[in-house]
């Protein structure tokens, strides 16, 4: 008997979903010191409640699981899930499949924050590294100010929201660029360390609200399916049909950028993941938007807690940024989408 839609979806985030456990499992036990997954499932097992194993591994094993890989591991399947979700809502309203999260300036809005305060050289405000909060800041002004732009006679023409990002992510870099060239060289480096990617654990209290940020603009993007469904015809199609389209517009673009903002700060810039997986998932499960968004969650958590397994361990150990290797996947990827597109 053959299985009705709803049905198949369900499979497929379960089938995901367990590729996801599976993944963080292997990652968890790859590193300097190597970790069975069945000590793994025992230490974290036994930090629960009214759960006693008897000790089988040793006191750095889990250290380094529990203070460090699996920390590292969250944020990646966060961050990873949140950038393909905004890949997906900005394919979207754009209705331009080569859009990204970091096309609209949101990225340079960041690194430019990042900058200011290797600058200011302050290195914590209240026990909080400023150098995460100004990017966040940075991310903040970058979005604002391509909405200011964007907005004409009450309304936000998707075509003219992609030139207003181009446009302040043109000006943004060339500040960045300047300013790096006028600061000393060791900062010139940290920076340009922070610019390629990093997903390892930083201060927790601004960690723990980036991520909350994320999942959250996450959720309430998945309510919005349907609606991205209908202006995938079209913006008049779409009013007629019921959708409040620059309302919609308005909550998403905010809540995509939010999402890539909180990341940027979290983990500096990482690309590429919000091209990528939405062209896979849509590749695979067709262009549904109610089962495309989660799905491609999902994805986009297992391809970066990958990639950042592959540059924490491939060079150890030292480490390469995360942010290299995502770049290294999707390089090829665009190029292959881009020639696809206008054959």
């Amino acid at each position: 008997m053959a299985l009705n839609r709803n049905t198949k979806w369900l499979l497929w985030l379960i089938s995901l979903f367990a590729l996801l456990l599976i993944v963080i499992i292997i990652s968890s036990g790859i590193g300097v010191a190597d970790i069975s997954p069945i000590k793994i499932i025992h230490i974290v097992a036994n930090r629960f409640p009214f759960i006693s194993i008897e000790k089988d591994w040793d006191d750095s094993q889990e250290l380094a699981l529990m203070e460090w890989r699996l920390p590292r591991i969250a944020i990646g399947a966060i961050v990873g899930g949140g950038l393909a979700i905004a890949g997906v809502v900005f394919q979207a309203l754009l209705r331009n499949p080569l859009s990204e999260p970091y096309i609209l300036g949101v990225s340079s809005g960041g690194s430019l924050g990042a900058v200011i305060a290797i600058i200011l050289g302050i290195g914590s405000i209240k026990g909080i590294p400023t150098l995460p909060v100004f990017a966040f800041l940075g991310s903040l002004g970058s979005i604002f100010l391509v909405y200011t732009i964007a907005r004409v006679g009450g309304k936000t023409p998707t075509h003219i929201i992609l030139l207003a990002g181009v446009i302040v992510n043109a000006f943004f870099s060339a500040l960045i660029m300047f300013l790096v060239s006028i600061i000393r060289e060791n900062e010139a480096y940290k920076f340009i360390l922070w610019s390629m990617g990093n997903l390892a654990p930083s201060e927790t209290n601004l960690t723990l609200f980036s991520l909350g940020l994320v999942v959250l603009g996450e959720i309430i993007l998945l309510f919005y399916g349907q609606s991205f469904n209908l202006l995938s015809m079209g913006e008049e199609t779409a009013t007629e049909l019921g959708v409040e389209v620059e309302r919609v517009k308005k909550i998403a673009f905010v809540l995509a950028s939010l999402i890539t903002g909180a990341c940027v700060a979290i983990c500096g810039i990482i690309g590429f993941v919000g091209l990528i997986v939405p062209h896979i998932v849509r590749m695979i499960i067709g262009a549904d938007h109610r089962i495309l968004m989660p799905t491609s969650a999902l994805v986009g958590a297992i391809f970066l807690v990958t990639a950042d397994t592959i540059a924490r361990t491939v060079t150890a150990p030292s480490e390469i940024p995360v942010g290299v290797v995502t770049a290294l996947a999707g390089a090829p990827f665009f190029i292959y989408l881009l020639r696809r597109k206008h054959n």
